[in-house]
């Protein structure tokens, strides 16, 4: 369903080399803007809420995230690759 990005490996090669927490902060500080991160940061969130059934409206008041986005994530939530519920998952064992 994704499309493929041009040199995606490169960019997962880059990540898999991170080791701590740390580490990770600086690289994704250097490589994207605040904006980008900022967007990450709110997709992520907005998924989370979805899966424990939160509505688009209680998401957009405090995540303040707009529908168009919220449902966007919930489309790669019911159809995308299931990169969203393995990171949430692995973050809820942590």
């Amino acid at each position: 369903m994704i499309k493929e990005i041009v040199n995606i490996d490169r960019l997962c090669d880059a990540l898999l080399t991170l080791k701590t927490h740390d580490e990770c902060k600086v690289f994704l500080n250097d490589i994207c803007t605040i904006q980008e991160l900022e967007a990450l940061n709110q997709r992520l969130e907005v998924a989370e809420k979805l899966l424990q059934g939160e509505s688009y409206s209680d998401i957009n008041k405090s995540v303040g995230a707009s529908t168009a986005t919220i449902s966007r994530v919930s489309k790669y939530l019911n159809y995308g690759d299931g990169g969203y519920k393995m990171v949430i998952g692995r973050m809820k064992n942590d």
